[in-house]
């Protein structure tokens, strides 16, 4: 039996080609997944834990509890806890960490990096040695700064060369003195780094005289866990954190790890798709070939083969073309892998240096994976086989479905289908987070179900074409009539291409409609003109409100100050605002009491007060953050969005108890005007140019969120094109061999005066129809899912709305029909190129 299944699979290799294209297209995406994640993961630790090769102990501040009325409040590391630290025996030296947001802006005048990543620090001494200097000097007093290599060099700065930069509003233009290198892998990773003095960063910061962390060098002969035990004791303080280099390693070897495990868990949810798409196609193969084989097959149990035996060769034809997928897999896979560091980089997101990661464990999922999917796809179509009784077998080339097995499965689809249906309808009914599991198990019974369905529903909807088909004569009739007559074979074709078109327009839906949502939320909720913030979402300094108000043609404004207070025994975050200003700013609907915002009059979001039962009216005793009390009055309760929720509180009545100077989080303005080009450029010079500043008008804020989608969206495109392509393998696939089953067939369709163009219009119909099929399936799915899922949205966006976009759901109909059309080129020429005599006496 082993030598007849590898006789099978040299002999049907030219049909098996599909098989093994579409195993190994998802053997592919798992290794290259694999390989490119632990690649990255292996790079960006080694490049993170060189920054720590300077570091066997560090301290960072903790912060006291919140207990009663008391807000948790931060340590502070000073110049005595330096001090303490580095006189500790054992203690080689130390040296005080200062780090900040620190924007620095190109040539011409654009942000270097993005908001999050470009950061600020100290440079300690004359000579630090985390960052050795390449070039020039170490930076002394406020208007020197040191920058990193490659800062320097995409940005076009040398020695001696003003930068424009921002810390938290105002611009600097400090002079260039030195240029360092660092193992830092925010660097490493694309960003931007800038150094000051101790003292100028500190001030620049906001923290005078503190430090962010102390880090402490051993003297040789000390251990890093001895250092750290001295410290611990030396300091005494148990709101001082200490941490040996080592743990700081493998902290960021664990952050890394995590942050990369998300990653890596989308890729190959994606790579599932296309390994279950995979499985029809390997399903459809086999079916087609043990039915082409029935003679042979009962052969073999005419001369004493077991039905075991049977579904064993079957396997074993399985086995091999699984291992020759997942080996030529794994090398394509490899490739991936170092194709999309490559072009990762090529896109700005720079990866440290670092060999290519074929750890052994990708090595055995590749082969594991390839090998077991094609032998459980195949289990079916050999079970099938070893199970037609020898003597019909020699009696019939095809055996057809027999009527019960047809309602069997007809009644099992509609029953997973009527449960999957009900599961989903169900989770519309609860809250966002309750009905995720139910809909997320009823989405997959209802797929499962339609598959197992999909034979039924082929008759009408493929009938449905037939006045379409009339227009192309017999051909068109023949397509018809050959798609349909075997409906399991065209169900399993066209489903896979429905898998891919159901997430497809699901996840379309569910974007537009929430995209459509925020453009409501931010016109609905919004009046003022444009809304100003921090790049990377960091304070604003109080300049930019002091500037933004003597500014021509600003009528009104309102900063947003955001403070820690301690009410009924929780922490909750109040929003300072201008109480004046703020009701020609924003336009929340009211449910009960009146927009009032002055004083001790506060207004409170819906879910706020549902939480602590107050209503208008309602008073409540707020512990500052200073630790003094006051008694507020809930003047009025809103209905919250994403864009604006929280307690608003006067700003005149929040600023006495801040512990820090008041910096606002993003400033809202009126103008005179309406929205301009002029006008923003007008707001943008006033700021002095600020590369670190946004200005944004109610669209831009949309824009802003909708790009977020937009990108998530093609990248979903992207991953699930491998689907699509494994789709249209299948559907080639499945032709192929229908043209091969049906030689005498097309012969005698020659005989009798069908041309060639004939015999090629009736395959590429025959095509067009089955993707057709599959898409409506598809997109009709993609539309309830998207329609389903929205209903646990808009549980939390009141703003939600179900929006179909027609234009593109009929881009996705027609990529259904490009598909099928490309799909039946191979096929089709094939099929007219056959021998009429030869295909008549072909068995």
């Amino acid at each position: 039996m082993f030598r007849t299944a590898l006789r099978n699979v040299f002999a049907h290799k030219a049909r098996l080609l599909m098989t093994v294209l579409a195993v190994m297209l998802g053997v592919a995406f798992v290794s290259g997944t694999l390989v490119f994640t632990n690649t990255i993961s292996s790079a960006l630790e080694k490049s993170s834990s060189k920054g720590f090769d300077h570091v066997d102990v560090a301290l960072t501040p903790g912060a006291t509890a919140a207990e009663g009325d008391k807000v948790s409040k931060e340590v502070k590391l000073t110049d005595a806890t330096l001090k303490k630290a580095g006189s500790v025996p054992g203690a080689a030296s130390a040296y005080g960490v200062v780090s900040g947001y620190a924007a620095v802006a190109d040539q011409d005048g654009k942000l270097v990096g993005n908001g999050f990543s470009t950061k600020g620090g100290n440079y300690w001494g004359t000579e630090d040695p985390r960052y050795p200097i390449k070039e020039g000097a170490a930076p002394h007093g406020k208007n020197q700064v040191a920058l990193d290599a490659e800062t320097a060099k995409r940005a076009g700065y040398k020695i001696g060369d003003q930068v424009r930069m921002s810390i938290d509003g105002p611009v600097l233009t400090p002079t260039v003195t030195g240029i360092f290198t660092t193992d830092d892998g925010n660097v490493a990773a694309g960003g931007s780094l800038a150094l000051f003095d101790t003292k100028t960063a500190q001030t620049l910061f906001h923290k005078p005289g503190a430090y962010d962390e102390i880090d402490v060098t051993a003297a040789a002969g000390t251990s890093e866990d001895q250092l750290r035990a001295g410290i611990d004791k030396a300091l005494g303080d148990a709101a001082v954190h200490t941490e040996t280099g080592q743990q700081l390693a493998d902290d960021q070897a664990r952050t890394i790890s995590e942050s990369m495990s998300s990653m890596k868990t989308m890729l190959l949810v994606f790579a599932g798709i296309s390994l279950f798409v995979g499985i029809f196609i390997i399903a459809n193969t086999f079916t087609m070939l043990v039915a082409q084989r029935t003679k042979e097959l009962a052969l073999m149990r005419a001369v004493g083969a077991s039905r075991r035996q049977v579904t064993r060769s079957v396997l074993l034809e399985a086995f091999f073309v699984g291992a020759v997928a997942a080996v030529t897999g794994l090398a394509v896979g490899i490739g991936i892998g170092a194709g999309m560091r490559s072009i990762m980089n090529s896109t700005g997101a720079i990866i440290p240096d670092g060999p290519l990661v074929v750890s052994v464990g990708t090595v055995v999922s590749a082969l594991v994976v390839g090998v077991l999917i094609t032998m459980l796809a195949a289990w079916l179509p050999g079970r099938r086989a070893a199970k037609i009784p020898p003597v019909a077998a020699m009696n019939a080339v095809h055996a057809a479905p027999t009527a019960k097995s047809l309602v069997l499965r007809n009644t099992l689809g509609a029953l997973v289908s009527a449960a999957g249906a009900a599961a989903v309808l169900a989770a519309t009914t609860m809250s966002g987070s309750d009905g995720q599991m139910p809909m997320g198990l009823g989405a997959a019974l209802l797929v499962i179900g339609i598959f197992i369905l999909t034979p039924l529903l082929s008759r009408p909807l493929i009938a449905a074409a037939a006045p379409l088909l009339r227009v192309f004569g017999v051909s068109g009739k023949l397509a018809r009539l050959n798609s349909v007559r075997n409906p399991r074979r065209t169900a399993a074709t066209a489903s896979a291409l429905m898998i891919g078109l159901t997430l497809i327009t699901g996840l379309t839906v569910i974007a537009g409609s929430v995209q459509s949502a925020i453009d409501k939320m931010a016109a609905d909720s919004l009046k003022a003109d444009y809304v100003v913030s921090m790049a990377n979402g960091s304070a604003l300094s109080p300049d930019v409100l002091k500037t933004l108000d003597t500014t021509d043609g600003v009528t009104a404004t309102s900063g947003m100050v955001d403070s820690p207070a301690r009410i009924g025994g929780q922490t909750e975050y109040l929003t300072g605002v201008n109480g004046k200003k703020i009701n020609d700013l924003v336009d929340l609907p009211l449910d009960k009491g009146r927009f009032d915002v002055g004083g001790t009059n506060v207004v409170v979001d819906d879910k706020t007060a549902k939480d602590h039962r107050w209503s208008a009216g309602s008073t409540f005793d707020v512990a500052w953050e200073d630790g003094k009390k006051q008694r507020l009055t809930v003047a009025g309760v809103y209905r919250a969005n994403e864009i604006v929720r929280g307690i608003m509180v006067d700003t005149p009545t929040l600023a006495p108890h801040l512990t820090e100077d008041a910096s606002d989080m993003q400033v809202m303005l009126k103008t005179s005007g309406d929205t301009s080009d002029a006008t923003k450029d007008k707001l943008t010079k006033a700021l002095g140019e600020n590369p670190a500043i946004k200005i944004q008008d109610r669209q831009d804020i949309s824009n802003e969120i909708a790009q977020m989608f937009t990108l998530m969206l093609n990248m979903l495109y992207g991953l699930l094109a491998m689907a699509v392509i494994v789709a249209v393998l299948g559907v080639i696939n499945t032709l192929a061999m229908s043209v091969f089953e049906r030689q005498q067939e097309i012969g005698m369709l020659r005989a009798i005066g069908i041309d060639r163009k004939g015999i090629k219009r009736m395959v590429r119909l025959e095509s067009l129809v089955i993707s057709l099929f599959g898409g409506v399936l598809g997109i009709g799915l993609g539309v309830f899912f998207g329609w389903a899922a929205g209903q646990l949205i808009g549980n939390s966006m009141s703003t939600y709305e179900l929006i179909l976009p027609w234009g593109r759901m009929g881009v996705f109909l027609a990529l259904a029909a490009v598909v099928g059309i490309l799909a039946a080129l191979w096929p089709a020429r094939r099929a007219a190129r056959l021998n009429m005599l030869a295909a008549i006496k072909a068995e």
